[in-house]
């Protein structure tokens, strides 16, 4: 086992990335958001979070949170968000080994997550085109604005982005990659 250390820094923007098992596609589909956006509304009522920035793909997603002051915990919001949307979609979990059934964890999503710590101003502006921009790195749309299940919309309405960001052509930048 890796002796792996999570940030927590209380009060703290975080980027996130979830995957699900065996990168099945099935992040998209009605029912599976429908259940994830419902597991997310009953978690924020007992551990608030603000979410700064989301899109959601086939297999996986990509999210920046503001944690509250004082709290550090984004570790048991996604494991009740993980645990809710899995129970919700039983039928849309991939079979699972001993070991995954021994853990109690569903077929839906991989064990674990990717977290970091957003540093300043420059990395949350990189994170946060980095996830709006990834339907079209994955090729599965030509426009950021095509993309439905996203925050760009969203964020188009209030400003933080003109309409055509993202259109043709390649954004400005490559996001660290």
């Amino acid at each position: 086992m890796s002796n792996y250390r999570r940030a927590r820094e209380t009060g703290a923007c975080y980027f996130f990335t979830l995957v699900t098992h065996k990168r099945q596609p099935v992040l998209t589909q009605p029912r599976l958001r429908e259940a994830l956006r419902l597991a997310i509304e009953q978690v924020r009522q007992g551990h608030p979070f603000n979410i700064h920035g989301w899109v959601l793909l086939p297999d996986h997603l990509h999210c920046l949170w503001q944690l509250p002051e004082g709290d550090a915990d984004f570790a048991v919001r996604w494991s009740k968000i993980k645990r809710l949307t899995s129970q919700a979609v039983p039928e849309l979990s991939a079979s699972i080994g001993f070991s995954r059934s021994l853990r109690r964890e569903s077929g839906l999503w991989q064990r674990r997550f990717w977290e970091h710590r957003i540093r300043d101003e420059r990395d949350y502006r990189q994170h946060l085109d980095y996830l709006h921009w990834n339907p079209v790195r994955h090729g599965l749309v030509a426009r950021v604005g095509d993309w439905p299940w996203s925050s760009y919309h969203r964020l188009v309405r209030d400003g933080v982005y003109p309409a055509d960001w993202g259109g043709a052509g390649e954004v400005q930048g490559g996001f660290g990659e």
